[in-house]
């Protein structure tokens, strides 16, 4: 199935059916009263995330969900029918966007999260409701209310823990593979990953992550250049990067410094928040650099780079140096929960001290 994660849709939930004017007409009882009935409610638009979904294929192509309109009220005091709801299934991570207003409606980041993103309109009032010791015969009633309609933006964020960065080729994809049971393509040849792809790493028993590889990024990507900065968003919602670093290219004229640094300036571009997540340097392709020559060439290319933070050393056509960083992810992912738990839960007081800068 090919892989959409952006579409734009028209919804409109049903009107309201509209309110009777009627009177009881029956042997022997020649003014039996006003018995028009309300006008049913209208069909609603409503969408639900479903796990079993990972694309928008589906909207792509059909772009207008129109809801049931509601039915009129009837005689002897019958109301109308409710209008059928219409339900729209959309892969979890789907972010549903107001594109008259530029708002969020709805964020589907959950399975089995419903919203209702278009409501019906209410039915009208029959003659009924407008009976009165003065007013024995109204011959009043209202039409039902329209229903809400909305043109939508629909953009797909996958739900991952951890997402590669890195240049094409530089092995992302072939990690992923190493790691968990994802089977992207990979090749002998310059290619690049197409769309993202999603891998469960096991690390024990009821111990996983989520890991996602997007389309390898090129310098110039944060102008319109290549795929890569078009998937960037895929990795909004991940708490932790890892920086795929090919460090023996092929190409002679290769600089993995310049390459690593040109990765993180088109992530500083796109989105300052993006590159400040934890960021972790995987230097792979080892296994092509001569034993004896290792060490002086991490030593070279760290110092060069400057960075600071975890890096870790692999070759992950053969996955070798890839479990350490398994385990190393998962711990770090839990510290974070933690983190993240322990400022949810911290009451919110004005007794911080100057200078305390953990408060929150």
């Amino acid at each position: 199935m090919k892989f959409i994660d952006e579409a734009k849709i028209y919804v409109a939930a049903g009107d309201g059916g509209n309110g009777m004017v009627s009177f009881r007409r029956e042997k022997y009882i020649p003014k039996g009263g006003p018995d028009g009935g309300d006008g049913g409610k209208g069909g609603s638009v409503v969408a639900i995330a479903d796990r079993n979904i990972n694309t928008l294929v589906d909207y792509r192509y059909t772009r207008k969900f129109l809801a049931q309109r509601g039915e009129n009220g009837g005689t002897s005091d019958c109301y109308g029918k409710a209008g059928e709801d219409i339900v729209l299934r959309m892969p979890v991570g789907t972010v549903i966007i107001d594109a008259g207003a530029d708002e969020v409606i709805a964020d589907l980041d959950a399975h089995g999260k419903k919203i209702t993103i278009a409501r019906g309109g209410r039915g009208g009032l029959g003659n009924i409701h407008f009976k009165s010791s003065t007013n024995r015969a109204p011959r009043q009633s209202t039409k039902g209310e329209p229903g809400e309609e909305f043109d939508l933006r629909l953009e797909l964020k996958v739900l991952a823990d951890v997402g590669l960065l890195g240049l094409p080729n530089a092995g992302k994809s072939t990690f992923i593979r190493a790691v968990s049971a994802a089977k992207p393509k990979v090749a002998d040849y310059p290619f690049t990953t197409l769309h993202p792809n999603l891998g469960v790493v096991r690390v024990d028993e009821n111990k996983s992550f989520v890991i996602a590889d997007v389309p390898g990024l090129i310098e110039g990507a944060a102008d319109g250049a290549g795929l890569g900065i078009r998937f960037l968003k895929h990795l909004a919602r991940t708490r932790l990067l890892l920086h795929i670093v090919d460090l023996a290219p092929l190409d002679p004229e290769a600089d993995p410094v310049r390459d690593a640094r040109a990765i993180v300036g088109e992530l500083e571009k796109y989105s300052p928040e993006l590159a400040a997540k934890p960021r972790w340097l995987i230097l792979n392709k080892l296994d092509l650099i001569p034993e004896e020559e290792r060490d002086a060439r991490i030593t070279e290319f760290l110092g060069a780079y400057g960075h600071d933070g975890p890096w870790f050393g692999i070759a992950a056509i053969s996955g070798d140096g890839c479990r350490p960083v398994v385990y190393a992810i998962y711990e770090a992912l839990q510290s974070l929960s933690m983190a993240s738990d322990t400022i949810k839960s911290e009451p919110n007081t004005e007794e911080a001290t100057e200078g305390d800068d953990d408060h929150v």
